[in-house]
């Protein structure tokens, strides 16, 4: 049994300890009430104006809400132009949990992964974070690039990559994510001059720079909001004053179909003349609307063709399509007295003094209604040019009444009116008079060339051309109406003259243009080949260099032809312009009029001219689509399902080499650009991809044969 003494003195002990600790707890307590104190007093007494300051400045505060660029949108309403968010992911490697020896463990694995998005090895990635984890923790980057440019669904997946699944908690794995917004372009390069592009300014708006994107930037952009600090109870919080509003959305006059034809049939004899550049634009007739327009630039360093510098709306020398402006105004002016009227061509001709006027494809003598047809410079300068002897600026003058030289406003940044240069007499004007009346001294966009041969083919009401129909607004919708340039630029008598003369272009004797004849679409339309000049080049000031070269460009041609179709109701006009081919093409008619041909014979194949068409009445769904390898029913269907689509394009390894074309496995656009190509119309039953073909591939069929095409999905 323990002696008293023995029990005293362990309760002592006890005791003895109690209160020691109870003393280092009150110690503490007292220590940190002091400090919390002393921090009050400091804020609120000993420092008090510096943290109003502070305060008041953050209450003061006005931060700009950043509005919502509004789309741009085809004219079935598919997006051409919009607003998505994209994803960058990154570790913060000072993440004050951050799981460090669980990253060492895992980070073989984590490499593996990274290193499958295929820009850098997994090594790369190994040596990268070891080199953070070494550092010392406050000398680590907060924002170590891992990933970029995801979509939401993708960055979300990467929360799933061995170590970023450990924690739900990103202060343990260090993982953040940015959003950035970017301009995108679902249908890629198409019409992209025209839709333009933006970039992102210092201050981190997105403006436009070329296009619609700039020319109707202030409508796109939208209207900033206002936001400021309020206290509440706990905390600061941001608080709208004024609500940002969006952008306007623009529908645009641009069919997606009749874009795909444009762009590929010019695309195609770009490559076939090893062409510097093409444009190429497809106009309504009754409303001016501007359904297709491309502008294609040989890429130095691949080789290919790709949309470039908008050439629709430049200046250049326009050659003999100038005549068809000459002829009209002549028709008006009354120089005409009869078109039956014979003049003499003879070999040359000198106006005004300079080199000889020359023709290449005139007889001795013409009528006045076959001039455009031999396309004749002797023919419409005697026509033209005596009656502005005297003020040989009239000719211009007259052409301006005509609304030719007005500014059409289409809402594409960068468009410029025609030039014609101030002529005086006593320097050589009456020289240049003659060469303007023929397609020389001027500088004529392609689109107002087209534009006026649109207001011949509609009895001379001259159309103002446009891109867009539309705009969105949160009020609502507000729809541009057709407006004209003149009412009439001339009287439909006169406009039917003259599309009876470019008609005679294809199918006269003479006509510059024969190889456009064919048995669907009935053309009319006129060539024009210029020379080359060579470019000017100027200081800062604007002087001529010293040394430039002056006058043409051995062997450089433009060549362009400019019509409309159907003749006998004209509906669409297009104008084709192409710079530099090859050498041994020096004929419009065989270049730049084949574009046109080919366009209207593969919308007559789409029954985009009125006339009936399986090809519509199957139409599949229009948009981007993944494209895969030819292979069976079951394999495809996983891969749609793996992909999360219902259709696809399907490409087929071994293609038929003779006769008909193979397109079983292709998608209808591959299809129907495969058999156009060759030659043979096509009609469609079905949608999704070519399951078979009649007649069989390999059958030797003529041209212009009907192929019937069943799709399935």
């Amino acid at each position: 049994m323990p002696s008293l003494k023995s029990s005293n003195t362990k309760n002592n002990t006890r005791r003895r300890e109690i209160i020691w600790r109870y003393t280092i707890v009150s110690l503490g307590i007292i220590f940190f009430a002091g400090a919390i104190a002393y921090s009050a007093i400091d804020t609120t007494i000993t420092h008090r104006e510096e943290w109003n300051e502070k305060a008041n400045r953050d209450l003061e505060r006005i931060d700009t809400i950043r509005p919502q660029r509004g789309d741009i949108l085809a004219a079935d309403g598919s997006v051409l132009a919009t607003n998505v968010n994209f994803y960058n992911i990154r570790m913060d490697m000072r993440a004050s949990k951050l799981m460090e020896d669980s990253l060492r463990i895992y980070m073989p694995q984590l490499c593996a992964e990274l290193a499958k998005q295929g820009k850098r090895t997994a090594q790369q990635w190994a040596d990268i974070l070891t080199a953070q984890l070494a550092k010392p923790k406050d000398q680590r980057t907060r924002s170590l690039l891992i990933l970029d440019n995801l979509t939401y669904t993708e960055s979300e997946a990467v929360k799933q990559y061995p170590f970023f699944r450990c924690s739900k908690n990103t202060n343990h794995t260090g993982y953040t994510r940015e959003t950035r917004v970017k301009r995108c372009n679902p249908y890629g390069q198409m019409a992209a001059r025209s839709i333009g592009r933006v970039s992102e300014g210092d201050d981190g708006k997105i403006r436009g720079y070329s296009g619609l994107e700039y020319a109707l930037d202030s409508m796109l952009y939208g209207t900033p909001g206002i936001a400021r600090k309020v206290p509440l109870t706990h905390r600061i919080e941001n608080w709208t004053d004024v609500p940002a509003i969006p952008g306007h959305t623009l529908r645009t006059t641009i069919d997606i179909s009749m874009q795909d034809i444009v762009e590929n049939s010019l695309n195609e004899m770009l490559i076939e003349t090893e062409a510097e550049w093409g444009t190429c634009i497809l106009m309504d007739v009754a409303t001016g609307d501007i359904k297709a327009i491309s502008n294609l630039e040989r890429d130095s360093t691949s080789g290919r063709y790709i949309e470039a510098m908008n050439y629709a709306l430049l200046g250049f020398e326009p050659g003999s399509v100038m005549k068809t402006m000459s002829m009209v105004l002549a028709l008006e002016k009354g120089y005409v007295r009869s078109l039956d009227e014979v003049y003499n061509i003879g070999g040359s001709l000198v106006f005004g003094g300079g080199n000889p006027i020359k023709d290449s494809h005139s007889p001795a003598s013409l009528p006045v209604g076959r001039f455009l047809e031999y396309s004749s410079n002797i023919g419409m300068t005697k026509l033209v040019a005596p009656h502005y002897r005297d003020n040989p600026n009239g000719f211009k003058e007259d052409l301006a009444k005509l609304g030719f030289l007005d500014k059409f406003n289409t809402g594409i940044a960068g468009e410029r009116t025609p030039f014609f240069p101030y002529l005086d007499i006593k320097d050589g004007g009456l020289v240049s008079l003659g060469r303007e009346v023929y397609g020389y001294s001027s500088l004529i966009p392609p689109l107002y060339t087209c534009a006026f041969y649109n207001a011949v083919a509609n009895d001379g009401k001259f159309v103002r051309p446009r891109l867009v129909s539309c705009i969105t607004t949160p009020r609502g919708d507000s729809i541009l109406p057709v407006t004209y340039v003149r009412e009439q630029m001339c009287t439909p008598e006169h406009a039917r003259m003259v599309r009876d003369m470019l008609r005679q272009v294809i199918t006269g004797q003479g006509g510059t243009a024969k190889m456009l004849r064919n048995d669907l679409v009935a053309i009319a339309g006129k060539t024009g080949t210029s020379k080359v000049a060579n470019e000017v080049k100027r200081d800062k000031n604007g002087k001529v260099i010293p040394g430039t070269p002056k006058g043409y460009i051995q062997g450089a041609y433009r060549l362009a032809f400019c019509g409309f179709f159907p003749y006998e109701k004209p509906k669409y006009t297009c104008m084709v312009m192409i710079s530099r081919p090859a050498p041994q093409f020096r004929s419009a008619g065989n270049t730049s009029g084949i574009v046109l041909k080919n366009i209207a014979l593969k919308m007559y194949s789409r029954g985009m001219l009125d006339n009936h068409s399986e090809y519509r009445d199957g139409m599949p769904p229009r948009g981007p689509r993944p494209t895969i390898q030819a292979s069976d029913a079951n394999t495809t269907n996983s891969i749609k399902n793996m992909l999360g689509v219902t259709t696809v394009n399907r490409i087929v390894p071994a293609p038929a080499r003779n006769g008909l074309p193979d397109v079983r496995g292709l998608g209808v656009r591959q299809a129907i650009a495969c058999l156009e190509k060759s030659g043979y119309n096509v009609s469609i039953s079905g949608a999704g991809y070519v399951k078979e073909q009649t007649p069989a591939p390999g059958t030797a069929a003529k041209k212009g044969t009907r192929v019937r095409l069943t799709l399935t999905n």
